[in-house]
């Protein structure tokens, strides 16, 4: 499935794990076709079969651009860029060692996952060659022909995630830095997964992207926001709620499960279901689930030693 998203941008279903509307990749068209976000392995063969149906052979595609080095953001990242070996893969500098060796990263994600969910999910892990890798960081840009992608450090979700804005349309790629929202639910959940969740940078990113004035915001999980101000500003404050409600049932337990009960009891009424409630659901858990996000804030709040009061508190924007 492709559809268009803005002037000269395709969106394309990477059907993850064979899942439908689960995490978009982007093309942008022009003289140097530029793909950001590639899915897991598992997606290849889909982003393969779309980019040909949209006129890109294997020696046409310039340049791949990653958000992040998660797995269903850039597992695939390795077999994709052989089958298209004229592309440089563009990644953030905190990230692009894992691309070259990604026995720490797949070692990483699969405590979190699991062996089987890491191999229907996403597949297995190849390396990119390192002389396709160019690090990025803050206010870099990349010649796409015709049109600039400007980069923005956006650290929170990940200490190695940016996001990308691309000059020309105005919208922005957001990654996972405003979280997660599955398509037809009135619902934007956080994305706060271990290690690197960071509330502070995480609301400093969210408020970057905002400054910028995005003329839509688009997300890997799933598709395109046009209320930009309004999304960013709720993004903001699902972040501080979650943290809050993890911070209070710290004050309680220890116990993860029951800070995971508690945190679903808090957050339930997020979500308002539709005629596909059970699937929206799994698409929620899949991408977002609360334990993994439990997990992420519990270990921030820790490390940081910040009240639950305070994670609660707005800052000025």
């Amino acid at each position: 499935m492709v559809f268009d998203v803005a002037p000269g941008i395709t969106a394309i279903d990477t059907f993850m794990g064979g899942r439908e509307r689960y995490t978009a990749a982007y093309l942008i068209h022009g003289r140097r076709p530029t793909l950001i976000e590639t899915g897991p392995t598992t997606s290849v063969e889909p982003v393969t079969r779309a980019l040909a149906a949209l006129g890109i052979g294997a020696d046409e595609l310039a340049n791949i651009v990653l958000t992040h080095i998660h797995l269903d953001h850039a597992g695939g990242v390795g077999r994709l860029a052989a089958r298209f070996p004229d592309a440089t893969v563009h990644v953030h500098d905190r990230g692009a060692r894992h691309l070259i060796d990604p026995t720490r990263l797949v070692a990483s994600a699969t405590r979190v996952y699991g062996a089987d969910r890491m191999a229907s999910l996403f597949g297995p892990v190849e390396p990119v060659p390192e002389e396709r890798v160019r690090a990025l960081s803050d206010d870099d840009t990349i010649d796409v022909g015709g049109r600039t992608l400007e980069v923005i450090d956006t650290p929170g979700h990940a200490s190695h995630h940016v996001a990308i804005v691309d000059a020309s349309s105005g919208v922005v790629f957001t990654g996972d830095a405003l979280g997660i929202h599955v398509p037809d639910l009135p619902v934007l959940r956080p994305a706060t997964p271990p290690p690197d969740f960071d509330l502070e940078l995480a609301v400093r990113s969210i408020n970057a992207i905002r400054s910028r004035r995005p003329t839509a915001l688009l997300f890997a999980h799933f598709g395109p926001i046009r209320e930009a101000d309004r999304t960013c500003e709720l993004a903001e404050r699902r972040l501080r709620d979650w943290c809050a409600a993890v911070g209070a049932a710290l004050e309680e337990t220890d116990d993860l499960d029951r800070i995971v009960e508690l945190l679903r009891d808090r957050v339930a009424g997020e979500v308002v279901t539709g005629a596909d409630a059970q699937l929206d659901l799994d698409r929620l858990e899949t991408l977002s689930s609360i334990r993994m996000n439990a997990t992420g804030i519990v270990r921030y709040l820790t490390r940081s030693g910040g009240p639950a009061d305070a994670a609660a508190t707005p800052q000025p924007s």
